[in-house]
């Protein structure tokens, strides 16, 4: 009996760091308002999926190619800088790279409301008016002005045939297509 036990502490233990390790996947896109103070209600649909990372907090950051922000919640954020860290720091470009995507980048929480306060030069970045755009993406969620997301959308309409084509139409090892 003490052999079985330890046995299923090592499985609860193993369960408890395979969960952690776990890449989340957020679904949705969620339509909210800002406050005068640039602050957000997280929607419940996307809090729920959200509550584990809670604790941890979370980096809002510049997207690279779009005028969005990005949403990390810690744990993956902390996977990127591992990442990132691995880069050549005695290469000008490495560390225009480094400068250049970290530029902005700010830890944030949500409060006890539920409420995510994004920065005042961020909000300026993505042109965040009252009218926002939470929309998952896999690991993270980006946070639009929803006119922005709307023509970003109708815009990547017209090619999204194509691109899916590209992307995911090709043959791997994985033999997916």
């Amino acid at each position: 009996m003490v052999k079985c036990g330890k046995i299923l502490g090592i499985f609860g233990n193993y369960n408890r760091i395979v969960y952690k390790n776990l890449v989340h996947s957020l679904i949705g896109t969620y339509n909210c308002k800002a406050d005068a103070k640039g602050r957000l209600m997280l929607p419940a649909g996307l809090k729920k999926q959200m509550t584990p990372m809670l604790v941890d907090g979370f980096v809002l950051r510049r997207s690279v190619f779009q005028k969005c922000l990005e949403l990390y919640p810690m744990t993956e954020w902390q996977l990127l800088m591992q990442k990132m860290n691995k880069l050549n720091r005695f290469k000008k470009k490495n560390n225009d790279f480094i400068r250049r995507f970290s530029a902005g980048a700010r830890v944030v929480e949500v409060d006890a409301t539920g409420r995510l306060l994004i920065p005042k030069d961020l909000t300026v970045f993505a042109n965040i008016s009252k009218e926002i755009v939470m929309s998952s993406s896999i690991n993270i969620v980006e946070i639009w002005d929803k006119e922005l997301y709307e023509q970003a959308i109708d815009d990547a309409a017209l090619d999204f045939a194509d691109l899916a084509e590209e992307v995911m139409g090709q043959d791997d090892e994985d033999e997916l297509s």
